[in-house]
């Protein structure tokens, strides 16, 4: 029996709490609407996938007293979009992360996590980079530069998202994300590897005491990460390179002339043909030429037809002991990395949630805290597909995405419903879909 079964209310009562924390600089008269009124109209867009959501509820608040602002979401007057954006403005995007954690331990209760785990129950979190706002003209403190031959400059926003994923579970789960901006005495611009070793100081320890694993690219695999990695007691699966990683593979070229390295090899069939998956793997590797060399463990997969042409190939570095048995297994959690690029930023950027679109940049932290508050409504927008019988029901029987979200932003366009609930069971009736709850 779940402890506190998780609704769309319970996850929006986790952000009214973030919300109380936010500074209020405003003085005098100039509070007509409280800081919850504000923060959730900019969530309201987010979570509908709809950037003329408040335009419409405000007209229909005119027109019949009331609107799907606040009977969803509590919103009883609605701001402008200039005082949404003035407000927040000085809002660090820090005050939001809580609710990260706790809707973790919201699914953690409701015995959604556990069966994420491989590898002798280790989580994975996989980190990648993605840009968040971009632009020749607009510019603020906080914001990365590129200058370009012409002599021209490019402003953009970009963050680390480290996301919870699964092999065989398209699923990923949004961690609080760590920002890439210019940081305070440091005169090179910010990096990935900064913003992962930034937020492993913050969240490590205690994703290091539940069990996790952490993966990523090419980028990753250098000593310092995986030993901020290692110093939080989590281990790792990052993508190795030949290029980047000589005296690695110098040593297992020799490793493997002498014939002492381990292989194995599954061969499958996909349903048209039969491909071939080779693993080879080596135990207390050196990953660079130094006297301080990190031990790790090296472990390879080609795939083939059976003509020899290669259809995939890749190697991780990891700490995890390799072996004949597990060997497949900690290349399928490696590759599993993938899925914060496609699972997660990629649906962001092209499957709705416009993360790109400027929805506001702002002189401080506006275009951070509203990126900020995209990743939950996702976040939220995933959690309910595994909870929610309704919304599972109809996501799984709309043929996309798109079409959900397309019937939403025209059903709340034009009627006011009591409730979220009341929402999805009007879709139901109308789709004749039965009760959710019978299938």
């Amino acid at each position: 029996m779940a402890k506190n079964p998780i609704t769309l209310n319970g996850l929006l009562s986790l952000l009214r709490s973030a919300i109380e924390t936010f500074p209020d600089n405003r003085t005098g008269g100039n509070k007509s609407y409280s800081l919850e009124e504000i923060a959730l109209s900019a969530f309201s867009v987010f979570f509908m996938q709809n950037p003329s959501f408040l335009a419409h509820q405000k007209a229909m608040k005119t027109a019949k007293g009331k609107s799907n602002a606040e009977t969803i979401f509590g919103i009883k007057e609605i701001p402008c979009d200039n005082q949404i954006r003035n407000v927040l403005d000085p809002v660090s995007p820090e005050h939001l992360f809580p609710v990260f954690e706790q809707a973790y331990e919201c699914m953690s209760e409701n015995d959604l996590i556990d069966p994420l785990r491989v590898l002798n129950k280790q989580l994975l979190i996989a980190f990648d980079g993605t840009r968040h706002f971009s632009s020749k003209e607009i510019g603020c403190l906080h914001c990365s530069t590129t200058l370009h031959k012409d002599e021209s400059v490019t402003y953009y926003h970009s963050m680390l998202t480290p996301v919870i994923v699964s092999p065989g579970n398209n699923m990923a789960l949004s961690l609080p994300p760590e920002f890439i901006s210019p940081q305070d005495g440091k005169d090179k611009q910010d990096c990935e590897t900064n913003a992962a070793k930034r937020w492993l100081d913050v969240y490590g320890e205690r994703y290091g005491k539940l069990g996790a694993t952490i993966l990523g690219d090419d980028l990753f695999s250098r000593q310092p990460v995986c030993e901020k990695i290692l110093s939080k007691e989590l281990n790792f699966i990052l993508v190795c390179k030949p290029d980047s990683h000589k005296t690695l593979y110098e040593w297992l070229r020799v490793l493997e002339e002498a014939g002492d390295m381990r292989s194995v090899v599954i061969r499958r069939w996909n349903g048209k043909f039969r491909e071939i998956y080779t693993y080879k793997y080596a135990n207390d590797a050196p990953l660079r030429d130094t006297a301080d060399a990190l031990q790790i463990n090296w472990a390879e997969l080609t795939i083939t037809k059976e003509d020899g042409k290669i259809i995939y190939k890749n190697a991780f570095a990891t700490k995890h002991t390799i072996s004949d048995k597990n060997v497949e297994a900690i290349v399928d959690a490696g590759r599993a990395r993938w899925k914060v690029e496609n699972e997660h930023n990629n649906t962001l950027k092209t499957k709705g949630y416009n993360l790109e679109h400027n929805f506001g940049h702002g002189q401080d932290h506006l275009s951070s805290l509203l990126a900020t508050l995209n990743l939950l409504a996702f976040l939220f927008h995933t959690i309910l597909d595994l909870v929610d019988g309704s919304y599972a029901l109809l996501r799984k029987t709309l043929p996309s995405r798109k079409t959900f979200f397309d019937d939403l932003r025209a059903l709340t366009r034009y009627l006011c419903f009591e409730s979220w609930d009341q929402l999805l069971e009007f879709m139901i009736k109308g789709l004749e879909l039965g009760d959710p709850a019978s299938g």
